[in-house]
């Protein structure tokens, strides 16, 4: 994978698609315990309509590089990696793209400055008060710690308990890659620094602060598109339809079945929405 160097540290990124691309570069951000790989079949099928993405490892806990100890880890300073890391490539008219976790994310993005951002898609995500949404919150306070996550990483080493309800099963549709997810976890259970870095994180995490933040999203008024699956377990369409209320340029797009893992589950479907928000 290449890597940039930022003021904070280095990160890692997957580029797709074509470098002489006329159309705006797409940012793709993942959400907790999940990296870059999350946007892969995305990304490709971005690609074969000759746009080219760039999808960042950002430090959520499936990350391969730690950060130096002190780094603002907290939702605010990831968003601030994010935006340094766009401003690194010098990517301008970008299209971001979130989903689960990264959602709240780029919705901490553009409230800190949106200058490089030429529209917003978000995919099933956090929003308001849901942050994350019951029953995840009892995986955020329990990982708060870094012990504890380690505890939690050695008890999804086996295939059936990672993709059952408890672990990524319930997050989407098909049968998930068994190899995948245990690169997804590989990390958390063989660095303490990757742990170090996951807690503080989720230590940063506040509900109230990301419902601070869409009393501004008024304030966006470029184009928002807002893809999302109509039969999530954990982010349902009544907060989608609220996101849509609060900007001023948005549209909604449900997807029938569609889970949390969109990008996984429909990567068609959500990067032709993606180029037709471009």
């Amino acid at each position: 994978m290449p890597a940039v160097d930022i003021p904070q540290g280095r990160i890692e990124y997957r580029v797709t698609g074509p470098e002489d691309s006329a159309l705006p570069p797409v940012v793709l951000v993942h959400g907790l315990l999940v990296n870059a790989e999350l946007w892969t079949r995305t990304a490709d099928a971005l690609a074969a309509r000759g746009i080219r993405s760039y999808a960042p490892d950002l430090p959520l806990g499936s990350h391969r590089v730690p950060w130096p100890p002190g780094t603002d880890l907290s939702p605010r300073g990831i968003a601030a990696l994010l935006g340094d890391f766009i401003a690194a490539l010098d990517l301008t008219g970008v299209t971001l793209v979130g989903n689960d976790t990264g959602g709240a994310i780029c919705q901490f993005l553009i409230d800190a400055g949106h200058e490089r951002i030429g529209r917003l898609v978000l995919t099933n995500c956090d929003a308001f008060d849901q942050f994350p949404p019951a029953p995840i919150g009892l995986l955020v306070k329990a990982g708060r710690r870094p012990a504890r996550l380690r505890m939690l990483a050695a008890s999804v080493r086996a295939k059936a308990l990672r993709h059952s309800i408890a672990g990524y099963g319930g997050l989407a549709r098909d049968p998930l890659d068994a190899a995948l997810t245990a690169r997804w976890v590989a990390p958390l259970r063989a660095d303490a620094a990757i742990r170090r870095d996951t807690a503080a994180f989720l230590r940063g995490i506040s509900p109230a602060e990301l419902l601070d933040v869409s009393t501004r999203l008024h304030t966006f008024t470029k184009p928002v598109r807002l893809v999302w699956g109509d039969a999530d377990l954990f982010f349902k369409l009544s907060l989608a339809r609220r996101l849509r209320d609060a900007f001023p340029d948005a549209a909604l797009v449900e997807v029938p079945g569609g889970r949390t893992f969109l990008p996984l589950d429909e990567p068609d479907r959500v990067a032709a929405e993606i180029a037709l928000a471009a």
